[in-house]
């Protein structure tokens, strides 16, 4: 963390000097999640500091993230004015020590394989001021895996990114049994800044909450398509033109909350049999009765109360028309 010193003259004439805390983000690889931190954490007013190994990386990382900014000005999800000082935020350092001095919070961005991650953990961990969390953007190796061994492991949590993480605000935060509360509350609190719709877990459990979710569907798709009921065309159309339309902006719970008069429950009530049947999962592990009633009912009639329902299926109807007019216009 970064202490500048900025002054200001009153009326008087008197000089009045201010201590600013700046925070510093560090991103660790220049790949293209890398990338993406960095467009993130400068969209949202912070420093940033990228470092990778390969020179060639190094070299050719601030091209490839204005190139992301400017299309994001394109798209005028920034503005032309902003795309100059959002770039200016971000750095390159040819030594991690360099780019790990002052860090107030570190995203690595390493390769996918155990030992490396648990290697650049190793040496970030040995360098890095204490206390200052240290982020991984694994998409399924927890944090216990590649922390149990490294002395500042209750600052290492997973923080996940969907891809591109700049464009999917979703950001899945996974702490091991030892990772420090304050830790992930920091975590939490710096992911809420960046706009991030975060996706804390209670628990470590192998993939996480998105990919388990993706791999539940791509198992039923990939035995529809073998089993030659459907092709690949029309099973894409059951999501892209069917499901992922109200999933797009509520989810699967709240979507089912809403398509009965009586809520989840109702919902359970009238379908859960039939979904059964199809002989789909090991429904043996679950009573979807039970978990309505003892979890979602309270959680979703929180967010809408049944009397609620009916404004919110006219809203979700808006929605989805909104979102058939973008889908009509065909923008490339």
């Amino acid at each position: 963390m970064a202490i500048k010193w900025h002054f200001s003259i009153n009326l008087e004439g008197k000089i009045y000097f201010k201590e600013t805390v700046m925070e510093k983000t560090v991103v660790i690889g220049c790949g293209l999640i890398g990338q993406s931190w960095a467009v993130i954490f400068a969209q949202s007013g912070l420093d940033v500091v990228m470092y990778d190994p390969s020179s060639e990386a190094i070299e050719k990382v601030i091209v490839s993230i204005e190139k992301k900014i400017s299309d994001l000005v394109e798209f005028d999800l920034i503005s032309r004015e902003d795309a100059p000082k959002i770039l200016e935020r971000v750095k390159v350092e040819r030594r991690l020590e360099d780019a790990l001095k002052d860090a107030s919070y570190i995203q690595e961005c390493g390769p996918e394989q155990l030992d490396l991650k648990q290697k650049i953990t190793q040496s970030i961990d040995s360098i890095a001021d204490r206390g200052v969390p240290i982020g991984s953007s694994t998409s399924g190796i927890s944090a216990s895996k590649y922390s149990a061994n490294i002395s500042g492991r209750d600052r290492c949590l997973v923080v996940h990114p969907i891809n591109p993480p700049h464009l999917i605000p979703a950001v899945e935060i996974v702490p091991s049994a030892w990772t420090d509360e304050a830790i992930v509350k920091k975590v939490v609190k710096l992911m809420e800044k960046c706009n991030r719709e975060t996706i804390l877990l209670s628990k470590e459990i192998d993939g996480f909450i998105v990919n388990r979710l993706q791999g539940a569907l791509l198992e039923e798709a990939f035995r529809l398509i073998g089993s030659r009921v459907v092709s690949a065309g029309d099973l894409d159309k059951a999501i892209s033109h069917g499901l992922g339309m109200r999933w797009s902006f509520m989810g699967p719970m709240k979507t089912i909350h809403l398509n009965a008069p009586g809520g989840v429950s109702q919902y359970v009530e009238r379908y859960g049999e039939m979904y059964r049947k199809f002989g789909i999962g090991g429904y043996e592990s679950v009573n979807w009765k039970d978990v309505a009633e003892e979890m979602l009912n309270d959680e979703l009639c929180e967010q809408v109360p049944i009397k609620g329902i009916s404004e919110a299926q006219n809203q979700r109807d808006r929605k989805l028309m909104a979102l058939l007019r973008h889908k009509k216009s065909n923008v490339v």
